[in-house]
């Protein structure tokens, strides 16, 4: 007999640094998913991702109180970030993008970055070739205020 799925919930959570603590332990509690399985099997699986990686996680939850997760690529917003050169600032000490997007460029990446940024991205976009990837990130770092050169 097939599990019966009670539900599902999403959430991002840093690579190979999931740990009881809020906001993880009391998400899961609360739905009866044991903490510490779900901390060690995630981190075992994102242990060959760069450490601290926000990883987008959908989690589905049966009623025998099993689980299994799908873990996405991080955001789009975080490979650009990171490829741009951005200092941390602001509330929660994380880059931030422009504040009138359109109007002000804050930073810039090479068209070479944008182009390695997409590869990474590919899996969890539904675009069809790399080149239909990188205008999906060429808007994302658009709306961010990051200008690509080149």
């Amino acid at each position: 007999m097939a599990k019966k799925l009670v539900g599902t919930m999403k959430l991002q959570i840093p690579a190979g640094q999931a740990n009881p603590s809020p906001p993880v332990g009391p998400a899961l509690g609360q739905r009866g998913i044991n903490i510490m399985e779900f901390c060690k099997a995630f981190n075992a699986k994102t242990q060959e991702m760069e450490q601290g990686a926000p990883c987008p996680t959908i989690i589905s939850y049966y009623q025998d109180k099993s689980f299994t997760m799908d873990i996405k690529t991080p955001p789009a917003s975080y490979y650009l970030k990171k490829a741009a050169g951005m200092k941390n600032v602001g509330k929660r000490n994380r880059p931030r993008g422009a504040e009138n997007p359109g109007r002000e460029i804050v930073a810039s990446v090479t068209s070479k970055q944008l182009r390695e940024i997409a590869e990474a991205k590919m899996v969890d976009l539904t675009a069809n070739d790399v080149e239909a990837a990188m205008k999906i990130i060429l808007g994302s770092a658009k709306s961010m205020g990051i200008e690509v050169k080149g």
